[in-house]
């Protein structure tokens, strides 16, 4: 895997949404939920395939002030202060499998899945601190 710290755009799309096709509505592997239904990445579209796996990350809270005071360590805080991005530190993260362009996302759909280059697994990361989205991984 490589790893990544770029900016994306994403659209996400879950059940009931409009707009685009209704195959691009419904992201396999996901019951209901929003989940990435395409990228913009370096200029180039992708579109999900596949959503390989989900789950939400925390900050080390461990390595935070209070985890700290605990051990006994000086943090330099005073007692009981707590920052809240110590606490509310949570990404989600999205892998999915992804075709490049929408034309090969189609060709893609109708059984057309030779050995194109323009396919990967990508973790697609959801600050929920800043709202904004990151590319973090990629295998291709």
């Amino acid at each position: 895997m490589r790893r990544y710290d770029e900016p994306v755009e994403v659209r996400k799309s879950g059940l009931g949404e409009t707009g685009g096709t209704g195959q691009l509505d419904r992201v396999p592997g996901v019951g209901g939920e929003a989940a990435p239904a395409q990228f913009l990445l370096r200029g180039r579209l992708w579109q999900v395939r596949q959503v390989v796996a989900h789950w939400v990350e925390t900050g080390a809270w461990w390595q935070g002030a209070e985890a700290q005071q605990v051990l006994g360590h000086d943090t330099g805080r005073a007692e009981g202060q707590v920052l809240a991005r110590d606490l509310l530190c949570e990404q989600e993260v999205w892998r999915v499998e992804a075709v490049r362009g929408r034309a090969a996302a189609l060709a893609t759909l109708a059984g057309c899945d030779g050995q194109d280059p323009g396919l990967g697994v990508f973790d697609l990361v959801l600050d929920h601190g800043t709202g904004r989205w990151r590319l973090a991984g990629c295998w291709d």
